[in-house]
């Protein structure tokens, strides 16, 4: 049976002052007074020559274009198949930075006949706070070429999170377990709380519900800030959250990372956004999760002083690579990788090739 948010957000309140920090999933620790240490060095960026393990594959492409994303995402979609979700973030109302709908539009009818376009509802209040906002918000923003299902619009489930140390279990939009595949379609850019946002982000926040899950990652409970749960241990409690899913797709899943308009604001800042000052780059896809966002990162990184500035700054004093060391240490994928170069022939490049005589980001309107 369908309910409201409203009578959700309740339901939520109610089950916060009744538990307490119960309310929270059942913790990992050994012992109740024992609470979970956050990992370090968030901050500090790992060159590729001091990691180790076995090696990933990452196409790039510097085609900023409808084509240039069907072409990364050809290269990763050997196991997506049955009914397939579209995870991607449709922003706030007139947000500037966004994918744009007409790249996803002719992605989908080129590649994802009949695949539906996933999100849920935001935890905080704005243009996606209840299903309907949410749903006059993706009209606003032109999502109207494919099916948009808002996964925590009837109900919640519980997925389990393997090996976590915050949660044994998430909590995502009850729709979620309707699909066989998942494709993260990303809009890499900075973040607010995270440093920056990549497919973990997309993921880990992006499926979790607007009351519950959203709550678990962000809030201790009992306390009047939102937003308390900040660093190494959000950094953790997201990536837990995006284990959860990507273990419950297993094969079925692939990456897709969209390195434009990359404003230190995350999309749900919409018009508010800061300015972008940093280059556009290209387009990067993976099977692996970690090894595409790590890519990214890398080539921000591999940037001049003036063009990674901004974000470099955002991302660190956030602590947000702790997201990658965490990935790491979750076994969800691998931070050496391979770059194959779309663009010529499928050689293989480093970072610093892919970050070469970047062009100063031009606004287009």
């Amino acid at each position: 049976m369908k309910y409201t948010n409203i009578i959700a957000a309740v339901a939520f309140g109610l089950i916060f002052a009744a538990c307490g920090n119960n309310a929270q999933p059942t913790e990992n620790t050994d012992s109740m007074n024992t609470k979970p240490v956050p990992g370090t060095d968030g901050d500090k960026y790992v060159p590729m020559d001091q990691r180790t393990g076995d090696t990933a594959v990452v196409y790039f492409t510097r085609d900023l274009s409808a084509n240039g994303l069907i072409k990364a995402y050809e290269q990763v979609n050997g196991n997506i198949s049955g009914k397939v979700a579209v995870k991607l973030h449709t922003g706030e109302q007139n947000g500037p930075n966004i994918i744009p709908r007409e790249w996803v539009k002719a992605l989908m009818q080129k590649d994802l006949k009949g695949g539906t376009i996933v999100e849920t509802n935001t935890y905080y209040e704005g243009d996606r706070y209840t299903t309907k906002q949410h749903r006059q918000t993706l009209k606003v923003n032109g999502w109207t070429f494919a099916p948009v299902d808002i996964m925590d619009e009837e109900d919640t489930v519980t997925l389990p999170v393997v090996g976590g140390k915050w949660f044994t279990r998430m909590s995502m939009g009850s729709h979620l377990t309707n699909y066989n595949s998942l494709v993260a379609l990303t809009h890499f850019k900075g973040h607010t709380q995270g440093g920056f946002g990549g497919s973990n982000k997309n993921i880990g926040i992006g499926c979790a519900d607007g009351r519950i899950g959203k709550a678990w990652i962000h809030t201790t409970p009992n306390q009047n800030n939102q937003w308390d749960i900040a660093t190494e241990e959000f950094m953790e409690r997201m990536t837990e959250s995006t284990k959860a899913t990507i273990d419950h797709f297993g094969k079925n899943i692939c990456y897709v990372n969209v390195m434009r308009n990359m404003s230190v604001s995350c999309d749900c800042e919409g018009v508010n956004a800061a300015p972008v000052v940093t280059p556009n780059v290209g387009i990067l896809s993976s099977t692996d999760i970690l090894a595409v966002d790590q890519a990214c990162i890398d080539i921000v990184y591999a940037m001049t002083e003036a063009e990674h500035h901004d974000l470099v700054e955002r991302i660190e004093s956030r602590h947000g690579l702790r997201q990658l060391s965490y990935m790491k240490e979750l076994g969800m994928g691998h931070d050496v990788y391979i770059l194959i170069d779309l663009d010529n022939g499928g050689q293989r490049i480093t970072a610093a090739d892919a970050a070469k005589d970047l062009k100063p980001f031009v606004n287009k309107k």
